[in-house]
This record gives structure tokens, C-alpha cells and sequence, in this order.
């Protein structure tokens, strides 16, 4: 089965929107922008605030396990989720989600140590992975095909509102209240857009006797547990040639293969492996999974570099990604357009090498880099991210028809949670391993002075201060190091994104069908 961009009339036959223009079809929408609005600002609170948190319950090697316990979950229940929202209705998915993310973010913010930090973030994780792909399937069904690009602009663009507050408004609570309140944020927001769906979404659901894939749903947490263990912890906390190394790979390597055989021989598969057999969806979350640890690479490490490198104050951080929630923001509707009209690899691929120029200026900085030229290549990536995932969620779901629509959706949002998953788990092996051989090659004598507790101290200003000056300035010159490093790997993954998408077709055949749900079957 072969497919390419979206111009041809084939996207816009399958199943029509199921409510029509009117005051519920704007209550249900509002809530939905809301529920995004919640998932996005959650992104670039956390972020901000994530060198007060490790400062405060301690733990700069645990920083990758506060986004991947996060991570991991959203992406085993993001398929899950959207088959149960294909069988049993958007609805009830929706509200379920939502309850576990908002109980989720109230244990956040009562965390006493590392430890409980990254079990609420799974729990939290778990509601996230229902509600994103149902937020985005519910759009697809209430509105057309003419529709559907310009209102999937509009939830993509909120990605970039929700972005100039959330830095903002997580700077705030940092710097004048509690990193707590990021979380407590959630909770009455959370329960409004419940409120909200409940009383005016109204759907037919036909009960489906369909089986549910827990076999990989378990096969798939086992084995990339495992794995990040060995990612997080390899070379590190526990030496390569360990027998609890060798343990933790054979059970990552047993699961994952046996994970892929039960997709592959399953009637209803966790993750529809026979979807990338699409050449368009293929190469979308191809691009979608380097792109996403692009993303979560900067997200994740440029509040690190502006507290604990440059020495400033988390709102001077949460300023530093404002210009990428800009920048989303006009990539995202741009994109959108640009989409419907010249198709979807030119969009794609302007996004992209707005990526890539963002990454590789990014990966070129160093101390006494303006605080100026960071937003400006902030808000050059941001142009990029804005115009790709955009693009990204209408060409898998325009591409299948009304029945497979929900799978795609979640499977998309899989692959590039998955991405930001393994992403983060790279990139803080990276940055521990480097900062640790700064260390080593500055000399015993610097080594003995040098303790967890001090790289801790060096995440905010306030405990920064504590230090002797001359060691505040080496530890600075260490994380600056392992920063740099990391940086650097973001853009070799920008630029290997920037090639995959020549893969996408130039040209759509007006003749296409789409691929019905049974033809996808016969095609695996």
C-alpha cells in the first residue's frame, strides 16, 4: 500500500462530522482547547522548574526519570487509550483521563523526595496518554475535512499560547511562590473541562466485542523499562559488564521482540504495525519520533543552561522558550495552510530546516551568549516544530478512513512520545557521562572538591550563592560542557530528520482511496 502528500480529493471522502455548527459543538471545542491548553503548559512549566525541584529533593542524575516515568507511561497508554476511545467512545475516555491527570498533578505537588516525584509522574503520565489522543481524534470527528486543518491549526497553535504563559507563569511560582503551586495549576482547570465535556458531548457509540492488546500493553512497559534502565544507568550507577547489565538487556531485548510478534499476530494490536506500510504516515512519525527528542532536548535543557550555566533566575528561563511558543504558534497555522495548498512535504520540510538552523545555532553557544541570541534560535526551532507536527497530525489522520482514525491519531502521538522518551534518556546519559569525564580531567585535586550536593546547588541562583567562587566557576564550566555535548547531538538528530523527509511523495493521486480498515489487515 502506497500513499503521498495530501492535495488530491481522497482525504476528503470517509466520515463526516458527527455534530453539527452551533453552541455545543463551540462548548465541546472550548473544552477540548482547554483540556490541550493544560497538557501543553505542562510541558513548559516543569521544564522551567525542573533545576528547583532537583535542587530542592536533590538528584541531578535522576532529572531524566522526572520526564521519563512521565514519558514512558503516555506512550504504553496512548494506544491503548485510542483503540478503548474506537470501541467504547471519545467520552468516557476523556473524562478518565482527565480525573487521573489532574489526581496526578495534585500528588506532584505534594512530593517530598525524588522518588515520589517520578511515581505521581507516571500516574500523571497515564491521564495524559488518554486525553491527547482522544482530544485530537474528538476534533476529527466533529468537523469536516475543510474544517479539519484550519481547527487542527488552531489546537496546534494553542501548544504555542500555552507556551508564552507557561514559562511565565512557572518563572513566577519558582521564583515567588513554591515550585508546588506548577502543579497545583492543573486542578481547577482540569476539573472545568470535565464539567464541560460531561454536559454537552453527546456520542452514538456502537459497543464493538473487541479484544484489548494487554499482552503488549505489559510486554512493551517490561521491555522499555528495561531499556531506559539501561540508557539512564549504563557506564553510570551500574557498570556495562555487570551481570544486573547484562540482566537488564537480555529482559529489554526478550520483551521488545516478544512486544513487536504479538502486534504483529494480534486482531487488535496496541500499536497497528501495518499502518506504516502508508508511505505518508511512515514517514511522518519517522520524522515525528527525531523531531520529538529534538524537542524535548530543548525544552528540557536550555532552563539548565540559563540557571545553572548563564546563573539567572527561572522567569529569565521561562523567557528563553517564550520565543518557541511563538514561533509554534505562526509555524502552526502557517503550516496548516501551506499543507492544503503546495502539500505536505514542502511544508514539512520548511519546518524542518527551520529545526535544523535553530539545533545547529543552538549546539554553537556558549557562556557568553546573549541572552537575545537564545531567544532568537528558541523562536527559529519553534517555527519549525509549529509547521511539522501540525502537518504531522492531519496527514495520519486524513490518510485512513473514520474507523482507523482513532489508531492512527494515538499511534502517532506513540511514536513521538516515544521519541521524547528515548530522547531524554540519551541525552541524560550524555550529560551526566560528560560532566563526570570534566570532572575526572580536571584533576584529582578539583575531583575531591566536587560533590553531588554542589552540582545541586549550582541549578539555582539563590543556592549558587553558597558556593566558593572559584568553584562556582568550575562547576559552571563543567555543566556548560556537558550542555554543549547534548546540544550537539540535538542537531545531528535535526539534520537526519531534515533527510527523512525527502522520503514523503511529492505528488498525490487524485484517484487514491483510503485505506479501510480491513484493506490494512490484508496489507500486514
Amino acid at each position: 500500500m502506497s500513499s503521498e502528500t495530501l492535495n488530491g480529493s481522497a482525504y476528503k471522502n470517509g466520515h463526516e462530522a458527527t455534530m453539527k455548527p452551533g453552541r455545543s459543538r463551540q462548548m465541546v471545542t472550548l473544552a477540548l482547547l482547554l483540556s490541550t491548553f493544560l497538557a501543553a503548559i505542562e510541558v513548559t512549566v516543569v521544564s522551567t522548574a525542573i533545576p528547583k525541584i532537583v535542587a530542592d529533593l536533590g538528584g541531578l542524575k535522576l532529572i531524566s526519570w522526572v520526564y521519563a516515568a512521565y514519558l514512558l507511561t503516555t506512550a504504553v497508554s496512548t494506544p491503548l487509550f485510542g483503540k478503548l476511545s474506537d470501541l467504547f467512545g471519545r467520552k468516557n475516555v476523556f473524562i478518565f483521563g482527565s480525573v487521573l491527570f489532574v489526581v496526578g498533578s495534585m500528588l506532584c505537588g505534594l512530593s517530598q523526595n525524588m522518588t515520589q516525584m517520578i511515581i505521581f509522574r507516571a500516574i500523571q503520565g497515564i491521564g495524559a496518554g488518554a486525553v491527547l489522543p482522544v482530544t485530537f481524534t474528538m476534533v476529527a470527528d466533529i468537523y469536516n475535512f475543510e474544517e479539519r486543518a484550519k481547527i487542527q491549526g488552531l489546537f496546534s497553535s494553542i501548544w504555542g499560547i500555552a507556551g508564552l504563559v507557561g514559562p511565565l507563569v512557572g518563572g513566577f511560582f519558582v521564583d515567588s511562590l513554591s515550585w508546588h503551586w506548577i502543579f497545583f495549576f492543573n486542578v481547577p482547570f482540569g476539573i472545568i473541562s470535565v464539567w464541560m465535556i460531561i454536559v454537552t458531548f453527546h456520542e452514538k457509540v456502537e459497543r464493538k466485542n473487541k479484544p484489548i492488546d494487554y499482552a503488549g500493553a505489559v510486554t512493551f512497559t517490561i521491555g522499555m523499562t528495561a531499556f531506559l534502565f539501561v540508557l539512564i544507568t549504563g557506564g553510570q550507577d551500574i557498570a556495562w559488564n555487570s551481570p544486573v547489565m547484562y540482566t537488564l538487556i537480555g529482559i529489554a531485548v526478550v520483551f521488545l521482540l516478544l512486544f513487536f510478534r504479538i502486534e504483529l499476530k494480534t486482531e487488535e494490536p496496541m500499536v497497528p504495525l501495518q499502518l506504516f506500510r502508508v508511505r505518508d504516515i511512515a514517514v511522518s512519525n519517522g520524522v515525528g519520533f527525531l523531531l520529538s527528542g529534538v524537542l524535548i532536548g530543548i525544552n528540557s535543557y536550555m532552563p539548565l543552561w540559563i540557571q545553572g550555566v548563564l546563573g539567572e533566575s527561572a522567569q529569565h528561563s521561562g523567557l528563553s522558550l517564550t520565543p518557541m511558543s511563538i514561533g509554534w504558534l505562526i509555524g502552526s497555522v502557517v503550516g496548516a495552510r501551506m499543507l492544503i495548498k503546495s502539500g505536505a512535504r514542502l511544508a514539512v520540510a520548511i519546518g524542518t530546516t527551520a529545526v535544523v538552523v535553530g539545533s545547529v545555532w543552538l549546539a554553537s553557544i556558549s557562556g557568553h551568549t546573549s541572552m537575545w541570541m537564545i531567544m532568537a534560535l528558541t523562536f527559529i526551532s519553534g517555527l519549525g516544530f509549529g509547521f511539522s507536527f501540525t502537518c504531522f497530525t492531519i496527514i495520519v489522520q486524513s490518510t485512513v478512513a473514520w474507523n482507523l482514525r482513532g489508531a492512527s491519531t494515538a499511534l502517532n502521538t506513540f511514536i513521538r512520545t516515544l521519541g521524547q522518551t528515548l530522547g531524554i534518556a540519551v541525552f541524560g546519559t550524555f550529560l551526566n557521562s560528560h560532566i563526570a569525564q570534566a570532572v575526572r580531567d580536571a584533576g584529582p585535586e578539583v575531583a575531591s572538591k566536587v560533590t553531588n550536593e554542589d552540582l545541586n546547588k549550582l541549578l539555582t541562583p539563590e543556592k549558587a550563592s553558597q558556593l566558593a567562587p572559584d568553584l562556582l566557576v568550575q562547576l559552571r564550566q563543567f555543566l556548560e560542557n556537558g550542555l554543549n555535548s547534548v546540544f550537539m547531538l540535538l542537531a545531528v538528530l535535526a539534520v537526519i530528520s531534515w533527510l527523512f523527509v525527502w522520503l514523503m511523495p511529492a505528488h498525490q493521486s487524485a484517484a487514491k482511496k483510503q485505506p479501510s480498515e480491513e484493506h490494512c489487515k490484508q496489507a500486514n
